[in-house]
């Protein structure tokens, strides 16, 4: 039996939203950990789940501006709104949103996951500041999908200049949700991630990780496959979230914020040589430029060749730093 074959990639209809993601181009501002729902596969952490916080990526946000500063940090093109539940908090959705398109202008674009079922009233408010919404239907509700308030919810939003899709975590019985495509923009299948807090409950329904590298669920990438080919369906893998769209925005971010003598890596980490001194380094100072160290709690960081090259002429610990950028996540220490 000869196999089926899918829409190749240029006849993939990616939403504006997922191409900006895959660029790395999206900050991902997320306004409250709060859900009225509770999912048995919802992979948000300890940090963030059912605490009323905001992140505006990995930073926590105190007051508006950090908001923008990030996306600036990062030169973002657009903004993903997530949650918990967003539409929770309403006026705090608009309030960011408005922010970023006067600050960046109408091109910055915006998607909002939500796992309500917006009404028109709602729909009005995210009018103009909104332009890509997500529904998260309930699973129990996949059967029955088009009798749901979401597919009334889609059917508005379209009428009312909204692109509008469906994203939903690939798990069994996805393929009650292909009556729905005729009303969408595009239908969005990440694969199920395991996560710390849903971990439990993955193992009581008998899943396991797919491998030791990646959070993917072993089997997730299967149920997908129980939705037709169509153009308007696009799977996400775990493993592109790891390894592309994380990399691409980290290295945006280095590019904007990497000191001069920080080598920026393929994955969008940052390089760079610390020397404790034990003795007066003035020697290998006075060789540099202002540009070329920086003195920070008696530590001097320097490029780390620069480093490796003189390490016999001053006394002390030396070793190589790679890290997230903008002073993010120590990856690793290695001594010189």
């Amino acid at each position: 039996m000869p196999q089926k074959s899918g829409p190749s990639p240029a006849e993939k209809t990616l939403s504006l939203g997922c191409v900006l993601c895959h660029d790395g181009a999206k900050m991902v501002l997320f306004v409250t950990g709060r859900c009225r729902r509770a999912c048995w596969y919802c992979p948000l952490s300890r940090e963030r789940k059912g605490r009323d916080v905001v992140f505006a990526n990995d930073r926590e946000v105190t007051s508006p501006s950090d908001i923008i500063e990030e996306a600036e940090v990062m030169s973002a093109l657009g903004t993903g709104v997530t949650g918990g539940e967003p539409l929770l908090v309403p006026d705090r959705v608009v309030e960011y949103c408005t922010l970023l398109k006067e600050h960046f202008g109408p091109d910055h674009h915006i998607h909002l996951y939500t796992g309500t079922a917006p009404d028109e009233a709602m729909l009005r408010r995210l009018q103009g500041l909104v332009d890509e919404v997500r529904l998260h239907p309930p699973h129990e509700t996949w059967p029955e999908i088009l009798d749901t308030g979401y597919a009334r919810s889609a059917v508005l939003a379209r009428q009312m200049g909204f692109s509008i899709g469906i994203e939903v975590p690939s798990l069994p019985g996805i393929g009650a949700l292909a009556p729905a495509l005729p009303l969408l923009d595009f239908l969005n299948i990440n694969e199920l991630e395991w996560g710390e807090t849903c971990a439990a409950a993955m193992r009581e329904r008998g899943l396991e990780l797919e491998d030791g590298l990646h959070n993917a669920v072993l089997g997730a990438r299967g149920w997908a496959e129980e939705l037709p080919f169509d153009p308007k369906i696009h799977f996400c893998s775990s493993v592109f979230k790891d390894s592309v769209q994380l990399r691409e925005r980290l290295k945006r971010i280095a590019s904007n914020t990497a000191r001069p003598f920080e080598e920026v890596t393929d994955d969008g980490t940052v390089v760079y040589g610390v020397l404790e001194p034990a003795g007066s380094p003035d020697g290998l100072l006075d060789d540099l430029s202002e540009d070329d160290y920086e003195i920070r709690e008696g530590r001097i960081e320097m490029a780390w060749w620069v480093l490796a090259d003189n390490a016999a002429r001053v006394p002390g610990r030396k070793y190589v730093v790679e890290r997230y950028p903008n002073g993010g996540m120590v990856v690793e220490v290695t001594p010189l």
